[in-house]
């Protein structure tokens, strides 16, 4: 059975004490059981949010995985090894046992694509593509138009709803099977292999949607 883990916004939510959290990662096994897992929050190194912001520019991430708002326990930590066109981080259980590494190499460095590599031990790689070659095709084809696309909303009665953003949509490959798959309608991973931790894959939500885009709104790029 496949279950899925759900990105939500919390831009409203402040504990005490602790301040905002940044988002909340709802699971669900099957029809009317979605619940919340895990609270995450960014965590900062010395030199603060200046220094994570600046950091995050060379593909540094670092973030916590709660288990509630009141940041009792740790259900994993997502920690940056490497930086640049080749990002890797590694996923850590609350005792700091390793939980698997996600790799992603940049558009243009090993592929035309952006490649997201999920890791785990004693499994094979499970490899994944940024949106299928076809709409990246048509995503570039009508690019030329996309200045008017943005502009259009100041010109008729304000801003509403989404900007068009590219392809995002991602399937992980292993062994002839999808193991994982992300879906950008609302940032959600789905996991079809019943072997799979879910707390990896609830990191691997949190983490996708922070390299959106400058049209998107990564959720970990507030400045306060």
């Amino acid at each position: 059975m496949t279950s899925t883990l759900t990105l939500r916004a919390l831009r409203r939510l402040r504990t005490t004490p602790g301040g905002q959290l940044d988002c909340r990662i709802d699971f669900s096994d099957g029809p009317g059981s979605s619940r919340p897992v895990a609270y995450v929050e960014r965590e900062l190194a010395p030199g603060g949010i200046s220094a994570y912001l600046a950091a995050r520019k060379s593909g540094a991430r670092s973030f916590v995985l709660w288990t509630d708002e009141h940041r009792q326990t740790r259900v994993a930590t997502l920690v940056t090894l490497t930086g640049g066109r080749r990002s890797q981080f590694q996923v850590l259980g609350p005792q700091g046992e390793t939980l698997g590494r996600i790799t992603r190499d940049k558009a243009f460095s090993r592929g035309i694509r952006t490649r997201w590599t999920v890791s785990r031990p004693g499994a094979p790689d499970a490899v994944g593509y940024k949106g299928r070659l076809f709409w990246w095709c048509v995503w570039w084809f009508f690019s030329p138009l996309l200045p008017f696309v943005l502009i259009s909303p100041l010109f008729s009665g304000g801003i509403g709803g989404d900007f068009p953003r590219g392809p995002r949509r991602i399937k992980w490959r292993a062994g002839g099977q999808v193991p994982l798959e992300f879906r950008s309608s609302g940032d959600t991973v789905h996991l079809n292999a019943p072997d799979l931790d879910w707390r990896l894959g609830a990191a691997l939500a949190a983490l996708i949607p922070s390299f959106d885009g400058w049209i998107g709104n990564p959720w970990d790029s507030r400045k306060d």
